[in-house]
């Protein structure tokens, strides 16, 4: 759920140098056990429980985990050094697409995963399948403040909400919030976003609270800030901040109004010697049954088709996909970002070192 494309850049020369003496010896690889790599914190510990587990004990396997904060460099790296030790990882979209197109992922065998049919149509790929569906809110501790902000407006206005806020560090998410809250309406966010005019517009906004802005770069962070006081608000992942309230009694609120939703994807690094575990593990968690495991512990929403008819109805209702929170919602576009990340990755980056 993270985009670290820098870190690439730092990690290339390391796994390099790694790749003479890890990435030859092709009889140790073939014989490592299968590392799935994800995002950390509660929604990993979440997977451990429903999908990590479960997986081992009915395979009789043993699976490592690792995690990551994200970023297409890192996998480009990876498999450009000859080091690369992961098997499973799961990824953005915009990561799905642009690995997919640079080679650095397997083609995906739908038949030995249950099928195409199996999974709702956004969650098919040819280089990946869908995890999870979840959105970008609103959010702030009820606790310190009981009157809390509605929508990305209130977000911006420090008068009515004073305190610092933060936002997830990088153009992504940050620029379509500044549009929505100068009254841009979702349907035409990208439109607007797609002219010189309108990324101008967008960092206008976003200068009226510079001095009040905090970035965040991992999923952890806005629970722990919030927690803290170290901000009166934030944009957070929805599942990060209601797993916080059900298990470390907070008191957080969530302002689904113009939430942000898109979809993350497991993939298979290209080369794998562990393709058909991986293949046997994304088979067991796309099970509707498995999958339905998922939600009651962090409210992320699922991707197998009959999946939701398995779940409790006062928990769907907490998901992404529950009418009440995808009403008003903007789905994330992510042709959009690979056609414009880096371009607006450097007016982003340019902005805030000044």
């Amino acid at each position: 759920m993270m985009r670290r494309g820098w870190i690439g850049a730092l990690c290339a020369a390391g796994l390099a140098s790694l790749g003479a003496a890890f990435g030859a010896n092709g009889a140790a690889a073939q014989g490592r056990d299968l590392t799935v790599v994800s995002w950390g914190g509660a929604y990993q510990d979440a997977q451990r429980e429903v999908f990590f587990r479960p997986w081992q004990q009915a395979s009789r396997q043993r699976l490592l985990e690792e995690t990551w904060d994200g970023g297409v460099g890192v996998l480009r790296a990876r498999i450009q050094s000859g080091a690369n030790s992961w098997d499973l990882v799961q990824v953005e979209s915009e990561e799905l697409l642009i690995g997919c197109e640079e080679g650095l992922f397997e083609r995906l065998d739908f038949a030995a995963i249950g099928g195409r049919d199996h999974y709702i149509p956004a969650a098919v790929h040819e280089c990946g399948v869908g995890a999870i569906l979840y959105s970008f809110v609103l959010a702030w501790d009820r606790a310190r403040m009981p009157n809390g902000p509605q929508g990305w407006a209130d977000f911006f206005d420090t008068q009515r909400f004073p305190g610092r806020r933060a936002l997830r560090r990088g153009p992504k998410t940050t620029l379509e919030i500044a549009l929505l809250a100068d009254g841009v309406p979702p349907a035409e966010v990208y439109r607007v976003l797609g002219t010189d005019a309108g990324v101008d517009r967008a960092f206008r906004k976003l200068d009226t609270i510079r001095r009040d802005l905090a970035w965040w770069e991992r999923g952890s962070q806005p629970p722990q800030w919030l927690a803290s006081g170290e901000v009166a608000m934030t944009n957070a992942y929805n599942g990060r901040i209601a797993a916080a309230n059900a298990t470390d009694g907070r008191n957080f609120g969530i302002a689904w109004a113009q939430n942000l939703y898109t979809i993350d994807s497991w993939v298979i690094m290209r080369g794998s010697p562990n393709r058909a575990r991986a293949l046997d593990f994304l088979r067991f968690v796309g099970q509707p049954e498995v999958q339905a495991g998922l939600p009651p512990r962090i409210p992320y929403g699922v991707t197998a088709r009959a999946a939701n008819e398995r779940i409790a109805a006062d928990v769907l209702a907490q998901l992404p996909t529950a009418p009440a929170n995808a009403g008003a919602a903007l789905q994330i576009d992510d042709r959009f970002w690979l056609d414009n990340l880096d371009r607006l990755n450097q007016r982003f980056n340019t902005w805030v070192s000044r």
